[in-house]
């Protein structure tokens, strides 16, 4: 039977000093309470941009300098006229134009860095390590150093005229480089115990097997997130669609709100631009809500029975 240790006079050796409690409690309470004080004000920060430009979109005063913050009449007119009235903005071609991009540009990225990411993680050969040196240095530098030269090379194949022309023009900017973004996906096939490849081989699967029936459902998660990634890369791209776009009839998305407030259109588009701008929005959240339930890391279907 264990002794308590006493001090002399007979006291425990540990007595809690009396009110130490209470202070850790106080201390606790007030550092919650600041902490959900800045976290609300970090809300609102985020929130009051996105409910003004939504309110503002139902704006039946399309003037862009109003007295209120937030508008005092509404209407549904402003969506109607973004999608019907086709004179001087086409907003419904540079809608859809921008989303056939976008997913095009989604599938053909996420089949290149999985098949980079699988060759960088799972085989080996004599190039690999200089490659994958190559693509870190070569991603270092910005995109935009090599625009000319990509438009001047776009130009001589007649990819910046015409509806299909820019529609598969900008496909292939978006595209070209995606294999070269492989190492977040490499990471995270380098997770993956090699001894669930050796086990399918030892049961007569290929490689191509391994790839789809074994790796490709351990690596849903990320998937998603380079779905997200090569969806939103041309949806919300201005630079290189502003280079290689040279007219409003080839405009995508982010260059007709763009070219909505430019000053002799601002004071009668500002609430039509709202509109857009919430519209853009649309394909992004349904996205997210789609393929958010993909997140859970999961091991099912790829151990061996």
């Amino acid at each position: 039977m264990s002794e308590t240790a006493t001090l002399p006079g007979g006291l425990p050796d540990e007595l809690p000093i009396k009110g130490e409690g209470g202070s850790l409690r106080a201390r606790r309470i007030i550092g919650d309470t600041a902490a959900h004080i800045f976290l609300a004000i970090l809300a609102v920060a985020w929130l009051v941009p996105i409910v003004w430009i939504i309110m503002e979109s139902f704006n039946k005063n399309t003037a862009a300098f109003t007295t209120t913050f937030f508008p005092t009449e509404y209407t549904l007119d402003n969506y109607r006229r973004l999608f019907t009235e086709t004179e001087t903005i086409n907003f419904a071609a540079m809608f859809l134009r921008t989303l056939i991009i976008a997913i095009f540009v989604c599938l053909i990225q996420v089949f290149l860095v999985l098949c980079v990411a699988y060759c960088m993680s799972r085989l080996r050969f004599r190039l690999r390590k200089p490659f994958m040196n190559t693509a870190l240095i070569l991603g270092m530098f910005p995109g935009i150093m090599g625009a000319l030269a990509i438009y001047f090379m776009l130009s001589a194949m007649g990819l910046t005229e015409g509806q299909g022309g820019i529609i598969v023009g900008l496909t292939i900017v978006y595209s070209a480089g995606a294999g070269a973004g492989f190492y977040v996906m490499k990471g995270y096939m380098d997770t993956i115990p090699m001894s669930l490849d050796e086990a399918a081989m030892i049961d007569g699967c290929t490689r191509w097997q391994i790839f789809y029936k074994i790796l490709l459902p351990i690596t849903r998660p990320m998937i998603v997130y380079q779905a997200i990634i090569g969806f939103l890369t041309p949806w919300l791209d201005f630079v290189l669609a502003k280079i290689i776009c040279r007219t409003v009839e080839t405009y995508t998305v982010s260059l007709g709100l763009w070219y909505m407030l430019q000053k002799e259109f601002i004071t009668q588009w500002f609430a039509r631009f709202a509109a857009g701008a919430v519209c853009v929005s649309v394909p992004i959240a349904i996205l997210f809500i789609l393929m958010q339930r993909f997140y859970q890391e999961s091991m099912s279907g790829a151990v061996k029975g």
